[in-house]
């Protein structure tokens, strides 16, 4: 009777302890899913709404839409485009895809440097986050880090990216203006 007893009692405590612990496991589970959707929608929210993520896709379209349409008026007077990805063939000094081509390839550029932005910035706020983690009395130190980072970058993609467009498009308007094209 007594083996029986303890067997009873040996079974309702394996089978409370293995109902504690897959309620404490459910109940840490849940907590860390609910930590892990806060982090990355936290994340994500950052990603969106920092203007690091924008800025060098924006720069880069202005830039190369100025530049193509400052060299408009020499393409429509017999010029060729110098740039390989904007003509027919493929190679540079040759005729330029029309107007919707190249603006078409300007946005899939534009698409890409974003993507760019995006990414490294969601890595750069995933870092950040891990280092709050780590070294949280460093708190107002991660942050500026992270912001330092995020807006050094972007300026960097966004020379890149579009200094070459720029002076290109001043050259361009100047020429047109000493050839009466403009």
């Amino acid at each position: 009777m007594a083996t029986r007893q303890h067997a009873r009692l040996r079974w309702l405590a394996t089978s409370t302890i293995i109902a504690i612990l897959t309620l404490v496991t459910a109940g840490s589970a849940s907590a860390q899913e609910n930590d892990r959707s806060s982090a990355v929608a936290d994340v994500i929210k950052g990603v969106v709404f920092d203007p690091t993520t924008y800025a060098p896709a924006l720069v880069s379209y202005h830039a190369t839409m100025r530049d193509w349409n400052t060299s408009q008026p020499f393409f429509q007077n017999g010029y060729v485009e110098r740039n390989s990805r904007f003509t027919l063939t493929g190679l540079s000094n040759d005729q330029p895809v029309s107007y919707g081509v190249g603006r078409n390839q300007i946005m899939k550029d534009t698409l890409t440097a974003f993507g760019v932005a995006a990414v490294q910035n969601t890595t750069s706020r995933i870092v950040e986050r891990a280092l709050l983690t780590k070294y949280p009395e460093h708190r107002k130190m991660v942050k500026t880090i992270g912001w330092i980072q995020r807006i050094a970058l972007g300026s960097v993609v966004s020379y890149q990216l579009s200094a070459a467009h720029y002076r290109q498009a001043a050259l361009n308007e100047q020429r047109a203006r000493e050839l009466g094209y403009r």
